[in-house]
């Protein structure tokens, strides 16, 4: 730390006022905010590793020369085990979203427009990043490769795999390893990875992003960078979000390189969203199993959580590999999660394209269920105007709630125009809380009976909400029912928006 002071005082020709150091998360580096007597601050950094801030240093000079979005490297010493750089404030784009992320993935319009923001920067600094730069300067290695592909699984494999104790073949899950390694880095690409881009290492000023910790970075394809930053664990951004984030980042990298075809583009994808869903696996098992930090082992769940929606999305071609996945997302620990933010979208997932939006589904029709199959519920949103829906499933009805008790968001001009699907409205409804006990006491009675027609062997039954319109309440109230029914009980969901011309099919696990 004294040495640390030292190299400020030569910088500034005075010591600081005030010394605060900052929180650490996942880096061994320390870092604090200097402060002199005029209220002016700048970052001290102390690192353990020669090299890496070695790289730090050449990669921040470089992003300055080329005008990027980066913190200005202001005094280093002679060792670069210490140096000082610009202070970008105190919010990062984490911050900035907390409230979507703590609402369980509904951001509000603001936040969303922040994503986008960060998101379009991206490719700036993947590609002009690149320009001139000596990846030669880079650490630990200089380009993504086979080798590195290959430490990143086993880390995986040693530090979460085998702490979980599920048996498996040794070198039938090293061959897919193997494959795996081979596709990802099938085609040349002379982009910056910048390697751990994620909401904590995006500062905000003036709510322009800023990107720091880029210190790992190296030659590489920039898929990783996209699937690192929308597939991080903790964020839980909708399918909806992710889509038009996708779109964003896509549509922004035409302006720096020739991009393939949007096909490709998501099979590409896909395989890093993979790879960099085991590797923070194994970084979270690291952290969080052996160095007992908290922050990681909280992680674990939302990870799962993504490699169990994205093995029930793709059709990868690592077959022992996938069995390993499968049979490692529904062991005990990591079954019961809370998945409802993930399709807080309003949309099915019908095919694993993030470009265009999927369709809505006409007005529902049923038929009569086999009397020997498995329960399916259908959860209905209806205005009272229009009546109340009717069975056709032939049993006569089942539950009917009214909305019209809890606080209408229909009756202001910027509700108007939405629905209960709608990350404004759901907040209005969430941050008021009257729909919340309202719906807390209809959980209640419906996982009551859902519950006892599952031990009778019964095969259907039928929610239904109604409000003055059928338009934000109703269909929030059905949405989330669904939903928690789904995640609940893993039984087959039909959820029908009538007034909207909405149906959303939750399938059976």
């Amino acid at each position: 730390m004294k040495q640390l002071i030292d190299l400020y005082r030569e910088w500034s020709g005075a010591e600081p006022a005030l010394c605060e150091q900052l929180p650490v998360a996942g880096s061994n580096r320390v870092y604090y905010r200097l402060t002199d007597a005029a209220g002016q601050s700048v970052i001290g950094v102390i690192g353990t590793s020669r090299d890496e801030n070695h790289a730090f240093v050449y990669l921040c000079r470089h992003f300055t020369k080329r005008q990027l979005p980066v913190p200005h490297l202001l005094a280093v010493s002679q060792d670069e085990l210490r140096y000082l750089e610009s202070d970008l404030g105190t919010v990062s784009l984490f911050n900035a979203i907390s409230g979507g992320r703590e609402a369980g993935g509904r951001y509000t319009l603001k936040e969303q427009e922040l994503l986008k923001r960060t998101i379009r920067e991206l490719p700036n600094i993947q590609m002009r990043g690149a320009r001139e730069l000596d990846f030669s300067q880079c650490y630990p290695q200089p380009e993504f490769d086979t080798n590195s592909v290959l430490f990143d699984l086993n880390y995986f494999k040693y530090c979460f795999l085998k702490a979980t104790e599920l048996d498996f073949h040794e070198l039938k899950l090293e061959a897919d390893f193997r494959l795996l390694a081979k596709d990802l880095t099938s085609e040349p690409c002379d982009a910056f990875l910048y390697r751990d881009v994620q909401a904590r290492n995006v500062m905000l000023v003036d709510e322009k992003p800023y990107f720091i910790d880029f210190q790992g970075g190296r030659k590489g394809p920039y898929y990783y960078d996209l699937a690192s930053f929308l597939w991080q664990a903790s964020a839980r951004y909708p399918h909806k979000l992710r889509r038009e984030l996708v779109y964003e980042y896509y549509n922004e990298l035409k302006n720096y390189t020739e991009v393939p075809t949007p096909h490709h583009f998501v099979n590409r994808l896909s395989l890093f969203v993979l790879f960099r869903t085991l590797q923070v696996l194994g970084a979270y098992g690291f952290r969080g199993y052996f160095e007992r930090k908290q922050h990681f082992i909280k992680s674990i769940p939302p990870a799962m959580q993504n490699l169990r929606e994205l093995l029930a999305e793709v059709n990868f071609p690592y077959p022992y590999l996938v069995t390993v996945l499968k049979q490692l997302t529904e062991l005990p620990q990591f079954r019961q999660l809370d998945v409802t933010a993930s399709r807080a979208d309003g949309f099915r997932t019908t095919e694993n394209n993030p470009y265009k939006p999927h369709p809505q589904d006409g007005p529902a029709t049923f038929s009569k269920y086999d009397a020997q199959g498995p329960l399916v519920v259908r959860v209905y949103s209806f205005s009272y105007r229009k009546g109340i829906p009717e069975d056709e499933s032939g049993n006569g009805g089942g539950y009917v709630f009214d909305c019209r008790s809890t606080h209408n968001p229909g009756r202001y001009e910027p509700y108007k125009q939405l629905t209960g699907l709608d990350e404004p409205v759901i907040r209005f409804l969430e941050d008021d809380g009257e729909i919340l006990t309202f719906l807390s006491s209809v959980y209640k009675l419906a996982d009551a009976h859902v519950r006892r027609y599952i031990q009778r062997g019964f095969t259907s039954l039928m929610f239904s909400f109604g409000c003055t319109g059928g338009q934000h309440r109703s269909v929030y109230s059905a949405q989330h029912l669904a939903e928690h029914l789904h995640a609940k009980f893993g039984i087959e969901v039909h959820v029908i928006h009538r007034e909207q011309g909405i149906t959303q099919v939750l399938p059976a696990k």
